[in-house]
């Protein structure tokens, strides 16, 4: 089978993303890479859910590690009859898809995925896990085909020496957007606003943009109005955990403030992906508030006094005001007419199969 993630940065590796094997799965540890590289070896699938709500592996990283979970909740009910199987795989794709609440839709369809590959392996008398792993890869392969479309739409928009500020970490679509850009002559430079607590765009996206031979910066998020006026930046880019049917686009907090900026000072925000089928409003998303302890340090070293008190939502959300277009597989779409792109017959980055 041809891999989509050949020519792509080492963390858009599958295999280096999360992978199943001899009743284990392997989580690339991205709290800690690139300074470190190591993996997260978790021995059920409960550890996998925990692993996805600890942030082990974040962006798109959870959606392959849920699928890779569901193999191993494959292996461990192996011994038990088909009907006790089925169940067993039930609870575990709810436990898996419900580590975190912001993204529930998108992982209830990969976690129902890997549920219809065990049942077809099972009435065709396979190994479950071994089909569930086939199946994670295919699956993967039709995603970064459809962000490769994504991302000639994309890189269309950009001027031939454009510079782009990007947030947080959108995986897939960072790594295909370099890959167009680079295919299509375009010589861009990246901006990258580091992204705290996490500082996913400090080491996640910039370090897939330097792999892949890019001119790239990292800049404090209290710099991108600066950055945008003082470089000369050109287009602001961010991928979505959410894209609502009515143009409200959830992502990593700090997404908000810069579309605010980008807005006053002219350039056009790009949001990649889908529009979200479970989602057809802004008020069926949840935002997920973790530890405020995060805020209060640094990759490990405290920043502020002890008794200060810390916030920390994960998301914030982007009216479609300030949305210059949704860039998806079949098109730049207004956020305001996102409910035609399944009108018309579009599945989504997360479709299911039966």
């Amino acid at each position: 089978m041809e891999r989509a993630d050949k020519e792509l940065a080492f963390m858009l590796q599958y295999e280096n993303i999360a992978w199943y094997e001899d009743g284990k799965v392997k989580i690339l540890d991205r709290r800690i890479y690139p300074t470190k590289t190591e993996f997260v070896t978790c021995n059920n699938h409960a550890e996998v859910a925990k692993a996805i709500t600890d942030m082990v592996t974040q962006s798109a990283g959870p959606y392959t590690a849920a699928a890779m979970g569901m193999a191993l909740a494959a292996y461990e009910c192996r011994d038990l009859s088909e009907q006790k199987q089925k169940e067993y795989l039930l609870k575990a794709a709810h436990t898996i898809s419900h580590a975190r609440p912001t993204t529930v839709d998108r992982m209830k369809a990969v976690t129902e995925n890997a549920y219809n590959a065990a049942l077809r392996a099972m009435a065709e008398g396979k190994n479950t896990s071994e089909a569930i792993v086939e199946s994670t890869v295919e699956g993967n392969n039709r995603r970064y085909k459809k962000i490769e479309k994504i991302a000639g739409y994309l890189v269309s928009m950009f001027p031939k020496n454009g510079k782009v500020l990007t947030q947080c970490f959108g995986e897939t679509i960072v790594g295909q957007m370099c890959k167009v850009a680079k295919k299509e002559g375009k010589n861009i430079k990246i901006y990258c606003a580091e992204t705290r607590p996490y500082f996913q765009g400090a080491r996640l996206t910039a370090s897939v943009c330097r792999d892949m031979g890019y001119d790239v910066t990292v800049i404090t998020d209290n710099m991108p109005a600066f950055a945008i006026q003082n470089e000369k930046i050109d287009v602001f880019t961010s991928a979505a955990d959410v894209i609502c049917q009515d143009g409200y686009v959830v992502n990593k907090v700090g997404t908000f403030q810069i579309a605010i900026v980008a807005k006053y000072m002219g350039i056009p925000y790009f949001v990649t992906g889908a529009p979200d089928r479970g989602h057809k409003t802004v008020d069926s998303v949840k935002i997920e508030m973790r530890d405020p302890e995060f805020v209060l340090q640094a990759m490990g070293v405290r920043t502020a006094k002890e008794g200060v008190k810390g916030y920390y939502p994960s998301f914030d959300i982007t009216p479609p005001e300030l949305v210059s277009g949704v860039v998806t597989d079949c098109g730049v779409y207004s956020p305001y007419d996102l409910k035609r792109y399944f009108e018309v017959g579009n599945v989504g980055e997360y479709e299911i199969v039966v």
